[in-house]
C-alpha cells in the first residue's frame, strides 16, 4: 500500500462489512467486531434484516442487507462457524462475497469463513489460515494453507479459529490505522492471554483430546464433499468453455 493510500486511510473512520449467517460462531464476529469498532463503521451484513442464529443458540441483528453494502468497504470480513457446509452451497451467498470482494481494500476472514472466501473464488494464488478442523476443505478447494494464527498474504488478512479472531482484529488495525492503534486498542480490550492450560492447538492438546474435537466435527467432512463437487464443476465448466 502506497504512502498516500495509506494515509488517507490512518486520517478517517473506516468502512467494514462483517458478513454473517445461519449458525455463524459469535465470538467469530464479536472479538473483531469489539476491536474494530474502535476506529470503524461496522456493518453487520446478511440477505435480509431478521435475526440471524448463532452455532450458540444466541441471534444477531444485521444492520445491512447484502443489498445495501457500500462499494468502498476499506475491510469485507466473513465470520466462520458450524454452519459453514451449508451456506457453502448458497450461491446467491457466494456472488454477493465475489461482487462485495471485487471493490473492497482488505478482504479477510476468521475461522472458517476463509472457507467461504475460498468458494467466492477471493483466495486464488493467496495463502489463508483458518479453524484447525478446516484445513482439509480450505486444501480441497486449491488454496495453500498457513498454519499461523494470523495469515497475511497482500491484501488477504485470515485468522484461526475463534479466539484467534481478536489477534486477527489487531493485525488488520495495525495494517490500516498503524501500531500505536492496534496497541491502544489490545490495552483498551486488556488483551493479555494468560491462558491456565495448553490445549488451545492441536500440536500441544493431548492426543485424546484432539480426538474429542475430530469426533464432533463432522461437519468437515460434509463441507470437503461440497468443496470438492465444487471444484469438480467449475473443472467442467472450464472444459466446455471454447478453446
Amino acid at each position: 500500500m502506497s504512502d498516500e493510500v495509506q494515509n488517507k486511510i490512518e486520517d478517517r473512520q473506516l468502512q467494514i462489512g462483517m458478513v454473517i449467517f445461519p449458525g455463524f460462531t459469535l465470538q467469530d464476529l464479536a472479538g473483531p467486531q469489539t476491536a474494530f469498532g474502535l476506529h470503524a463503521k461496522t456493518h453487520i451484513i446478511w440477505k435480509t434484516m431478521d435475526p440471524v442464529p448463532t452455532d450458540m443458540g444466541v441471534t444477531m441483528n444485521p444492520t445491512i442487507t447484502i443489498d445495501e453494502v457500500p462499494d468502498d468497504l476499506d475491510v469485507l470480513f466473513v465470520a466462520g462457524g458450524g454452519g459453514t457446509p451449508e451456506i457453502m452451497k448458497d450461491q446467491e451467498f457466494l456472488d454477493f462475497l465475489a461482487r462485495a470482494g471485487r471493490t473492497a481494500t482488505y478482504i479477510t476472514a476468521a475461522c472458517t469463513g476463509s472457507v467461504l472466501l475460498a468458494m467466492a473464488g477471493l483466495l486464488v494464488g493467496y495463502r489463508a489460515a483458518t479453524y484447525w478442523p478446516f484445513y482439509e476443505p480450505l486444501i480441497a478447494l486449491g488454496i495453500e494453507p498457513s498454519y499461523e494464527r494470523v495469515c497475511v498474504d497482500r491484501n488477504r488478512i485470515t485468522g484461526g479459529g475463534v479466539t484467534a479472531g481478536i489477534d486477527f482484529a489487531l493485525e488488520v488495525i495495525a495494517e490500516l490505522k498503524g501500531r500505536d492503534a492496534a496497541e491502544f486498542t489490545q490495552l483498551v480490550l486488556e488483551y493479555d492471554p494468560q491462558p491456565t492450560m495448553n490445549s488451545g492447538n492441536p500440536r500441544s492438546a493431548r492426543p485424546e483430546i484432539v480426538a474429542q474435537i475430530t469426533g464432533l466435527w463432522g461437519r468437515t467432512d460434509e463441507a470437503v464433499k461440497v468443496a470438492k463437487a465444487h471444484m469438480a464443476r467449475k473443472a467442467e465448466s472450464t472444459k466446455l468453455l471454447p478453446a
